[in-house]
């Protein structure tokens, strides 16, 4: 009988709870952590019973025989990281986004194919469960034509006064919420809807004293014909997480503020349906988080059993469309997002 996968993760804040949940539910064994904020680390593997820590992910990767590991750690460290872990011939599940530029992204790419070691981005929206059902339901044709697409992630930080310094500067983080919360929805917009030809966008600081934005809006334009927008905010009270996509022949909504995980297909499929009273179907879903999905995603594309669900280059392209956004917001213009895009 095969040993479970032995995995490490790297940089232990909030997010790595929920990679741990989904190694947790795969039935992988979390064997290692590394983390330079000790007392963190201390907690972190007394909570988890992880015995083994260390403090420089180079030392983590040089002494244990990992099959995985996870990147948690702020966005600056995603590149070096990878870098190092496909080096040592482990498979990478990183936190989002992929990095801090393309160039970044690129390397990351190469680094992990010539090594021949699985890259997944945790774009873990693709294996929500209401993100999947749209993606079966656009392409059983249950909506039609797509229209429109609206997609929001918006938050407040839990009420809190200050961001987090690993998200209030460019160096660290390379963009605010735009880049934390908007490269989440330019994946799904891409998985939903295909290809964006342009954007246009507006940022704005209206809360925090921080160097990025904490609120944004973004207009897309997709090369199908159908247009959409992206909505993000570090200063809506409370936690917001929802996709609305409208069709010729119906209308898919989903929404978390329901408290309960539902998606409300409203469609015409019976005679003398009216403006306001259609006939409306609801889905609910059970099991596992979608990070806790997402990993079992990864460990399936490790062994080989499926595709890659968010792969490096899927990525890439979902940071490619934030740097588009924004270079419009800075010149008040729409930008196509065919092109290539410096860093902040």
């Amino acid at each position: 009988m095969k040993r479970p996968p032995r995995i490490g993760i790297i940089g232990i804040g909030g997010i790595a709870g929920l990679h741990r949940d989904g190694y947790l539910a795969a039935g992988a064994d979390v064997v290692t952590l590394a983390d330079v904020h000790a007392p963190t680390l201390a907690a972190r593997a007394g909570a988890w019973g992880v015995t083994r820590t260390y403090a420089d992910y180079h030392d983590m990767l040089a002494a244990e025989d990992l099959d995985a590991v996870s990147i948690c750690a702020p966005t600056a460290v995603h590149h070096p990281a990878t870098l190092a872990a496909a080096a040592a011939g482990v498979h990478v599940l990183c936190e989002k986004p992929i990095a801090l530029d393309l160039e970044q992204a690129d390397e990351m790419i190469a680094a992990c194919r010539r090594s021949g070691v699985v890259l997944m981005v945790n774009h873990q929206l693709r294996s929500h469960a209401a993100g999947d059902l749209a993606r079966r339901m656009l392409a059983a044709g249950d909506l039609g034509t797509l229209t429109h697409v609206r997609l929001r992630q918006a938050h407040d930080w839990a009420g809190a006064r200050e961001v987090k310094a690993s998200f209030a500067t460019r160096a660290l983080a390379g963009g605010g919420t735009l880049l934390d919360n908007g490269c989440h929805l330019m994946d799904l917009a891409r998985y939903l809807g295909g290809d964006v030809a342009e954007v246009f966008a507006r940022v704005a600081h209206r809360k925090f004293d921080v160097e990025v934005e904490d609120t944004g809006h973004v207009s897309l334009a997709f090369e199908s014909g159908a247009i959409g927008t992206v909505e993000v905010a570090w200063t809506a009270t409370g936690w917001e997480e929802g996709w609305w996509l409208y069709g010729s022949e119906g209308a898919f909504e989903y929404t978390n503020r329901t408290g309960v995980p539902v998606v409300r297909h409203a469609h015409r499929s019976s005679p003398g349906t009216t403006w306001g009273d259609t006939d409306v179907s609801e889905h609910r879903f059970a099991g596992v988080s979608a990070h806790a999905r997402h990993v079992l995603s990864f460990l399936a594309a490790v062994r080989g059993e499926r595709d890659v669900a968010c792969s490096g280059e899927d990525g890439r392209e979902a940071v490619r469309l934030v740097l588009a956004s924004y270079a419009s917001a800075a010149s008040g213009r729409p930008v196509s997002a065919r092109q290539a895009f410096a860093p902040l």
